[in-house]
């Protein structure tokens, strides 16, 4: 409210000091007990004050004094005190309390007092303006405030979502990485194991040759001298035939017959045998999940794999310590090796020990086949490289996990079923050897094996017809009657499964027996079986067994038909 207050409380002062003012334009308003000056003062309202003394002596000091110190930061309010000349100025020392008071002396001119209302009117004007000025510049700073909050606020977030990006990119790179150097290293592997799975068949046709010339020998001789010379050979031939097969083992080209499996009851069922390979000062523990889910696996290989790995344990701790089998199911595919398996459920088997552990580059290396950390003579560097290729030509990894002089763990990861796990098979094996009249054709291009094969077969009991290739014995098949065939599987030119196709599309009836040094399930699943392969090298008993037992099955499937 722009209008002066006139605090004027006897007689006819405050209508001759009101008509003045509004004669000469200016607003104003009566206040005869200084009520509305007390508001107005503590408010920052009105242009300012006109006050007589006597109307001073009346107001309270200390409420003015209170209104004064509460008045807005910017207001300073003007008064105009009327003195009377010579008189006293009861109530307040007006200078110290009033602070901002003109004092006029009564009589005065008219022209006087106007002229101090119009002076005091602008001061009051500047200070508004002084205010609005402070004020404007206060929203300003304090946009200025919310602007730097926000923009800080903005600046932080967004340097948090650089720095998360940064992360995200630094594991994005680092888990590249890791996925090249597995690639690398599985590629590694892929092509070792191309190598070392060509070499291996190679040496089991040797192998077959060699084991199969010593067994007729034995056959052939009552010589003592001859006879232990041969016995000695065929236990190296043996030892040959077994390193083969762990080389067959890491290029997964050797023959499995996947089934469901209890891994537990596989572990249970090796105690025994534990009990013979882990020396005294070593503690045997077990930690089996109750409710563990079957796997699919070959249950004769995985509990090879796991005497293999309790002797690497047993043999990481030279002078004792705690070896431990742990079992238990995986819903989620790990970190460590999400690179190497499709998504899905699996089972681990976890063998630990306490003993000298592996460095990191070791582990780089361990399934490396011929690799290994033992002293010369304790160790071919085969039974990691092993186990890797079971594991994956099973369809799961091996992960190993180690510290130097804290222990490895060594973990099996296979792929779960869900069908039942089947009852352990009829033990059918043949101690002697059977004799037989049947007419085989044999099909093999390595000269030494198809003649020691051809051979074998005649000391048995058996008519023999020997060819070097698919094609030559295409044309024999033509010509003559056979009961079994005995055909190699790698040839060059047409391979073994192919040539029995064209058997069987002449004679679907034919019995045929593959032999190998070893066989790619992924691409032969469907045509080899553990009942028409036989594995290279073999022996003479093997070898009679499978073909009576080739035979007996296509006579008993030849009557039912009948």
């Amino acid at each position: 409210m722009h209008a002066f207050l006139v605090v004027a409380p006897e007689g006819r002062d405050g209508e001759v000091i009101a008509q003045l003012l509004r004669s000469a334009g200016l607003s104003c308003v009566l206040d005869r007990d200084g009520e509305a000056l007390i508001a107005a003062v503590a408010a920052g309202d009105n242009e300012g004050a006109i006050v007589t003394d006597d109307a001073l002596a009346r107001i309270d000091p200390e409420r003015l004094r209170q209104a004064i110190e509460q008045q807005p930061p910017w207001s300073d309010f003007p008064f105009i005190l009327l003195s009377k000349r010579g008189g006293s100025r009861p109530g307040l020392r007006v200078n110290e309390e009033l602070v901002n008071v003109t004092v006029l002396e009564r009589p005065l001119h008219p022209a006087s007092l106007v002229s101090a209302a119009r002076a005091l009117a602008r001061a009051r004007r500047r200070q508004r303006l002084a205010a609005e000025h402070l004020q404007e510049r206060e929203r300003a700073r304090a946009e200025l405030r919310r602007f730097a909050d926000t923009l800080e606020r903005k600046v932080a977030e967004r340097t948090a979502e650089l720095a998360s990006a940064n992360d995200r990119l630094t594991a994005e790179i680092a888990e590249r990485e890791r996925a090249e150097a597995r690639l690398i290293q599985a590629r590694k592997m892929e092509a070792i194991g191309q190598l070392t799975g060509g070499i291996a068949h190679d040496f089991n046709n040797l192998l077959t040759a060699v084991i199969g010339s010593l067994d007729l020998l034995l056959r052939r001789t009552d010589d003592e001298k001859v006879r232990r010379l041969a016995r000695m050979a065929l236990q190296a031939g043996e030892r040959g035939a077994s390193l083969t097969s762990q080389l067959l083992s890491f290029s997964r080209k050797q023959q499995l017959s996947p089934a469901p499996v209890q891994p537990n009851h596989v572990v249970a069922a090796m105690s025994e045998m534990l009990a013979r390979v882990i020396t005294d000062d070593v503690v045997v523990e077990t930690a089996l999940a109750d409710d563990l889910w079957p796997a699919l696996a070959d249950p004769t290989q995985l509990e090879v794999m796991l005497l293999n790995l309790a002797i690497n344990a047993r043999d990481a701790m030279p002078d004792g310590g705690t070896l431990r089998i742990a079992t238990r199911n995986v819903a989620t595919v790990p970190a460590e090796v999400a690179g190497e398996l499709a998504e899905g459920h699996y089972i681990a088997i976890a063998v630990s020990d306490t003993g000298t552990g592996m460095s990191e580059a070791v582990i780089a290396r361990a399934f490396e086949p011929f690799f290994t950390t033992k002293e010369k003579g304790k160790g071919t560097g085969l039974g990691l490289a092993q186990i890797y290729g079971f594991a994956r030509q099973s369809g799961g990894t091996v992960h190993i996990a180690s510290e130097v002089g804290r222990g490895a763990t060594v973990t099996l990861y296979l792929p779960r079923t869900h069908d039942l796990v089947a009852p352990a098979p009829r033990d059918t094996t043949r101690d002697s050897i059977t004799a037989g009249n049947a007419h085989i054709l044999v099909v093999d291009d390595d000269d030494e094996v198809r003649a020691i094969a051809a051979q074998m077969l005649g000391e048995i009991g058996y008519e023999v017809t020997a060819c070097e290739s698919a094609r030559h014995a295409l044309a024999d098949f033509a010509g003559e009657r056979f009961d079994m065939v005995l055909t190699d599987i790698l040839m060059p030119g047409m391979n073994g499964l192919e040539f029995a196709r064209r058997v069987r599309a002449i004679d679907p009836a034919m019995p045929i027996l593959f032999a190998s040094g070893y066989a790619d399930m992924a691409d032969t699943r469907s045509e080899l079986t553990e009942e028409t392969l036989i594995r290279k090298p073999y022996r003479l008993a093997e070898l009679a067994d499978r073909i009576a037992d080739t035979l007996a099955r296509a006579q008993g499937a030849a009557r039912q038909q009948a």
